[in-house]
């Protein structure tokens, strides 16, 4: 995902002159590092030294909701590793071996020194894909199945929340 998917289609281009610029083709990534760095918290996009829209806080966030596709027959589960431990090979491998597919991982630095690593697994019972990564010394620290999903909905929403109030600051 790149600037250009998450421009804002509310907002038109134009008089946005004093918004920082970035170049269309952006990862998503350094998008967003960009944006909190930006003074008014919006980005100017430009391909071929043309503007073709702004980037604001609630389209990088509307951009960041389509990376996480909605889906019934997953399970969340957290774990957390030092540094040093952390391989998200490894950690694919270990939840492979539980006859699961790894279907999203994201990764941030945890109170504790640790590395903790939120799994969306391909298993409607997280079970076996906890039991698999305990085997590889992972330490689980939470897991949800697909059947409490109004609690899933709870802590994406939670985050997204956290997330845009790290944007507002």
């Amino acid at each position: 995902m790149t600037a250009k998917d998450i421009i804002s289609i509310s907002k038109l281009p134009g008089n946005v002159s004093s918004a920082e610029k970035v170049e269309w083709d952006m990862p998503v990534f350094n998008v967003l590092s960009r944006l909190l760095e930006s003074k008014d918290r919006r980005l100017s996009v430009m391909e071929d030294g043309e503007e073709v829209g702004i980037i604001d806080r609630d389209s990088l966030l509307e951009g960041l909701g389509r990376l996480i596709a909605p889906r019934d027959d997953c399970s969340l589960i957290t774990i957390e590793c030092a540094p040093q431990d952390y391989s998200a090979g490894v950690i694919a491998h270990a939840v492979e071996d539980s006859d699961a597919h790894l279907v999203d991982l994201f990764s941030t630095p945890a109170e504790n020194g640790k590395i903790r690593v939120t799994l969306r697994v391909s298993h409607s019972d997280p079970t076996a894909a906890v039991r698999s990564l305990e085997r590889y010394d992972y330490e689980v620290v939470e897991a949800h199945s697909s059947g409490d999903s109004l609690q899933s909905m709870e802590i994406a929403t939670e985050r997204l929340l956290s997330l845009q109030a790290l944007m507002n600051v």
